[in-house]
């Protein structure tokens, strides 16, 4: 095309004639080209994955691109985020991730956004065409997904934003398109992230084994103790650090040996390992999706792609259904069998062990009245004695309960089935 030439030729050529797989409508050309470049894209996270994916989305011609991270950089990240330097420790992921790219890749425009994606309102995110995700989070990839269901408007078709997430784990990884109240979202999947295994109480209080149990220990138990009037913060490193020490004081006596400041990170943020090619992979898989929805050049992803990369080099594509009774994007409340007997503060126990529901510090209520309400301190008072109560003394066989959790703007709607 005239007038599109040097670094960008290859990727023209590519929009300007259809390829094996494109559709018989698609038309090529400029328009085509134009539609890429006045996409206003998202991505969420510049950490090993973000990094990538921001040099993917300016290399593939976008030329307004926004990234959110509330990370500062670690010396720990420049094994594998590779657009910072040992000069850069300290600063913010997001400003420093942006002014790299720019400098390197000409006419593109990357604003950054230092703080949480909690902090930004339905209105920051109508602005964009679509949002990537490159995050360590669960509980983060949950939160957007909510945001950007409940923002769709049926009569407004511009008001869904696809959502492209990506995620490593090692040499794992995973790619998926979601788009919202269509197919198949986070919260339908969630299953599929098994949450972390819970290590035994009794062992965390009376004789730790390992490194981690010292820090869950200082982490769960030492903290109510000696800071129970402060909401721990994992993002806070006064209070990792505090952590820290008082987990090191514990393993030493108890003469364990290994307990370091990033592993106390990595347990109390549950941070998952990154390998440098795994994230290569998955970013150029989420970019390519980004690409094919923003110029209809190809077919997207339909619409989960799983990779192992551990003996070789393995993909493996499949539909990931709906679920009528995802608690999202669904309009049935999702069944969960239980145990009659069990107590209420069991059950809420858990909740943040349970696959389908991974909730760290729920509430509950029924349509007729609150079982147990977290916040305020004065209803909490109140309703603290139900958590002796059994199951069966305060809920109905088949009644359905919602859940809420101070990280979600959405309550989770669950049908107790007794055995």
């Amino acid at each position: 095309m005239k007038g599109k030439q040097g670094q960008w030729q290859h990727l023209y050529k590519v929009l300007s004639k259809p390829g094996p797989y494109s559709d018989e409508d698609w038309v090529p050309g400029v328009e085509t080209v134009n539609a890429l470049e006045s996409s206003k894209i998202l991505v969420i996270g510049a950490g090993g994955l973000g990094c990538e994916i921001l040099k993917n989305l300016a290399l593939s011609g976008f030329k307004d691109i926004h990234v959110i991270d509330m990370d500062t950089i670690d010396i720990s990240n420049l094994n594998r985020q590779f657009l910072f330097r040992q000069a850069d420790i300290g600063k913010p992921k997001a400003e420093v991730a942006a002014a790299f790219v720019e400098k390197r890749v000409k006419g593109v425009k990357i604003t950054p956004f230092v703080g949480k994606i909690q902090d930004k309102d339905e209105d920051y995110y109508m602005q964009f065409k679509i949002v990537i995700c490159g995050l360590d989070s669960i509980e983060a990839r949950r939160w957007i997904n909510s945001t950007l269901i409940g923002m769709v408007d049926p009569e407004d078709p511009e008001s869904l934003k696809p959502l492209i997430d990506g995620g490593t784990e090692g040499f794992k990884g995973q790619a998926r398109v979601i788009l919202p109240t269509l197919s198949s979202c986070i919260e339908c999947q969630l299953d599929m992230h098994a949450p972390r295994p819970a290590v035994p109480l009794c062992t965390i209080a009376t004789i730790p084994r390992q490194p981690q149990h010292c820090i869950e220990w200082a982490h769960q138990i030492a903290w109510q103790e000696k800071r129970k009037d402060d909401s721990f913060d994992s993002d806070d490193m006064e209070h990792i650090s505090w952590v820290y020490n008082a987990a090191l004081q514990r393993a030493q006596h108890f003469h364990i040996h290994g307990v370091t400041f990033q592993m106390t990170q990595g347990v109390v943020k549950n941070i998952i390992p990154a390998i440098a090619s795994t994230n290569a992979v998955i970013a150029a898989s989420t970019t390519s999706e980004v690409l094919k929805i923003a110029t209809s050049c190809n077919p997207y992803l339909e619409n989960y792609m799983m990779y192992a990369g551990e003996e070789g080099v393995y993909t493996y594509t499949f539909e990931a259904e709906k679920k009528p009774d995802c608690p999202v994007c669904g309009n049935l409340a999702r069944k969960m069998t239980v145990n009659a007997d069990m107590t209420l503060g069991d059950f809420i126990d858990s909740l943040g062990e349970r696959a389908e529901a991974q909730l760290k510090k729920p509430s509950l209520r029924t349509e007729e009245k609150t079982l147990y309400q977290r916040f305020p301190p004065q209803l909490e008072e109140h309703t603290r004695p139900n958590l002796r109560l059994k199951l069966r003394e305060l809920l109905e066989d088949g009644e359905e309960v919602a859940v809420s959790d101070p990280a979600y703007t959405i309550d989770f709607r669950y049908r107790l089935n007794f055995q």
